[in-house]
């Protein structure tokens, strides 16, 4: 294993971890505790605070009175942004840390984590800081007779739930634009991948945000997670996750008329052509389905390859896969690190079984894989699946890295293969025909198509799903700030 940076294990000594909450750093009020683990080991990494309602409902208090009183809300947006830019800052100074930090709680690769997440995250802050300073705030309103303009301003106390697959990049992506609007936010971490929100915590206190702006409440869903979307000090409720966990955010937050975005689950598919050169996308579509083993909501998981080139295609992809590296996260080699859990590692597991069970082929073999020196590790072999549309590894999200191949000869078949999936999150199509990429791109049901590349993210291009991928919002792009800030209408009679 790779040493730790010194200032990583100085952050990991301090057991157990404690929340933050009205800037302070605090016990769960019920003094009680709970273990994350190495993915990669199986080992506990660090004790952390199980803060439960009461500690949620002391976080909303501190956003509450920091909205109200910290000025945070009022000040003009450039310096909000200064503040922002500076968060930014530390989290470039501190990338490396926070880059170990993430490959040990969730088990990826450090170097991907080093190269996207820590990175993007950073410059997510400083995209929507910017975008703040540049959004006008009045528009007047052209109406005979009156005074009129629409006023935007922020939401109050906005809530956050967000997975494990990438916790960091995630709590940049979410917050960045409430907080650019000039909210206050209550995070509440995935229980398995807690400390890189900490350390983000530890920064934006460094970084001189107001006391109460930002507030991490670590524990578990069906308790702290539950508590914050159904608490009625919230004014705006964002959760990232499976779609059966969002409904039942939705539901909370209905009962309290709390507008929510839901970021769900997909089951993307690549629509291949016969005029592609076949290695290229092959290796990039391996390389799509392994990204952090396979557990990303818009990985392209389903491979529609047109018959002409379907053995070529299907002999490259299994070599590609069978040949990738599993390993620890840190080891620099390493192209597949664990599942995060013992419990996710079986869910895999359990979806190739029924799905052999239920007519699907292997045409790589995939299940447990034992890497030495980590046996106590949650490792998985990637697999290259076959058979009907109807089968559940096709339908359904594994996450992991699992590929299902189909065959299609008619675009009009295969745009309506595509859609029959109940997601709708991304999908991408590949083809040197440009003119029928972007024909089939667009006929495509999701949130986003992608042409000859898959899993593309920029700032300014917004990124979000229907259908079971989600509603209420995306990321990304410029309408996401706008979605945490409210339309207040200012009028005055001229006669």
């Amino acid at each position: 294993m790779t040493p730790l940076n010194p200032e990583v294990t100085k952050f990991l000594a301090t057991q157990p971890l404690k929340m933050f909450i009205d800037g302070r750093w605090v016990e769960a009020k019920s003094g009680a505790t709970f273990e994350t683990r190495d993915p990669g080991e199986g080992k506990v990494l660090a004790k952390v605070a199980e803060g439960d309602a009461a500690d949620v409902g002391a976080a909303v208090a501190a956003a509450q009175k920091a909205f109200q009183k910290s000025g945070w809300a009022t000040m003009p947006a450039n310096d909000r942004a200064v503040i922002l830019h500076r968060l930014a800052d530390l989290i470039t100074k501190h990338a490396d840390n926070l880059a170990q930090i993430e490959s040990l709680d969730v088990g990826k690769p450090r170097g991907q984590a080093a190269a996207f997440d820590v990175p993007h995250a950073a410059q997510t802050f400083r995209y929507y800081a910017d975008l703040a300073v540049q959004t006008r705030r009045r528009e007047p309103i052209a109406i005979s007779g009156f005074d009129a303009r629409t006023v935007r301003v922020p939401y109050g106390v906005c809530g956050f739930i967000f997975p494990w697959n990438f916790p960091f990049l995630l709590v940049g992506w979410g917050v960045a634009p409430a907080l650019a609007a000039g909210n206050t936010v209550v995070i509440k971490p995935a229980e398995d991948t807690p400390l890189s929100t900490l350390y983000f915590a530890k920064l934006a206190e460094e970084a001189g945000v107001p006391a109460g702006v930002i507030n991490v409440v670590t524990g578990f869903g069906h308790t702290a997670g539950a508590a914050l979307a159904s608490h009625t000090g919230i004014k705006r409720m964002s959760f990232t996750g499976s779609p059966e966990v969002g409904r039942l955010i939705a539901e909370a937050c209905g009962k309290n008329l709390v507008p929510v975005k839901l970021e769900l689950g997909g089951k993307g598919a690549a629509v291949i052509f016969d005029d592609v050169n076949v290695d290229a996308v092959a290796e990039a579509l391996a390389g799509a389905v392994t990204l952090n083993a396979g557990q990303v909501c818009c990985t392209a998981t389903r491979w529609l390859v047109h018959e002409k080139i379907h053995d070529a295609f299907v002999k490259k992809a299994t070599s590609t896969l069978a040949a990738m590296k599993i390993g620890y996260g840190a080891n620099p080699e390493t192209n597949i690190g664990p599942v995060v859990s013992e419990k996710q590692r079986m869910r895999v597991m359990g979806y190739l079984d029924r799905g052999m069970k239920t007519g699907a082929k292997l045409l790589l073999e995939g299940g447990h894989a034992e890497v030495k020196g980590y046996e106590q590790g949650y490792y998985v072999k990637p697999a290259l699946m076959t058979g009907a549309p109807d089968n559940v590894c096709a339908r359904e999200e594994i996450f992991g890295p699992i590929a299902y191949v189909m065959k299609f000869n008619d675009e009009d078949k295969g745009i309506e293969l595509v859609n029959s999936s109940a997601y709708g999150l991304a999908n991408s199509v590949w083809s040197a025909d440009l003119e029928r990429a972007n024909r089939v791109a667009e006929r495509l049901v999701a949130g986003n198509s992608w042409i000859n590349a898959h899993n593309l993210f920029a700032h300014g291009m917004p990124y979000g799903g229907c259908n079971l991928s989600g509603c209420g919002g995306g990321v990304l792009g410029p309408e996401t700030l706008a979605d945490y800030l409210r339309n207040q209408t200012v009028a005055r009679p001229l006669a």
